[in-house]
């Protein structure tokens, strides 16, 4: 009788075990998801240098650049273009490419410095888009010899 009472003991032992590793295996099979979620796109900002605000016909500026990240992917890839709105000059990349307005030209660096071309004494807006691939963009604007900019010699970056 002894024998027998813990052979169903250990029966039952047994199949509760094997019901809870069942459940345990059914319940992490249920809570898998194939989908990973992988973060591809970050946010990015573009800080400069100050720049001076006044420009004559023929003077060149350089606006240094760096890109910064909030975090990176292997397959990202950024671009750069510009528009002119107000006044005529020219804007070249470090590695002379002049940019035709709004072309989309590879940016192959972090850190890039800009050269504007002032081709007049008016004043001179124009703004700067930086883009990835996953449609993140960030703008710079530049104004140069605007009545409106105080005249300390130094212009911000808006």
């Amino acid at each position: 009788m002894n024998i027998l009472n813990n052979k169903n003991k250990r029966i039952s032992i047994f199949k509760t075990l094997a019901l809870c590793l069942f459940a345990a295996v059914s319940l992490t099979l249920v809570s898998c998801d194939d989908d990973m979620d992988i973060q591809q796109s970050y946010p990015f900002t573009v800080e400069t240098m100050p720049v001076p605000n006044k420009v004559t016909k023929g003077q060149t500026v350089e606006i240094r650049c760096e890109l910064k990240k909030t975090g990176d992917f292997a397959n990202t890839l950024y671009t750069i273009r510009y528009f002119q709105f107000e006044g005529e000059g020219t804007l070249k990349m470090d590695n002379g490419i002049t940019f035709l307005p709004n072309d989309r030209y590879l940016l192959e660096n972090e850190k890039f410095r800009l050269y504007y071309t002032a081709a007049g004494e008016e004043a001179h807006n124009f703004i700067v888009v930086v883009e990835d691939n996953f449609s993140n963009s960030y703008e710079l604007e530049f104004d140069f010899n605007n009545r409106n900019v105080k005249d300390d010699g130094v212009i911000t970056v808006v």
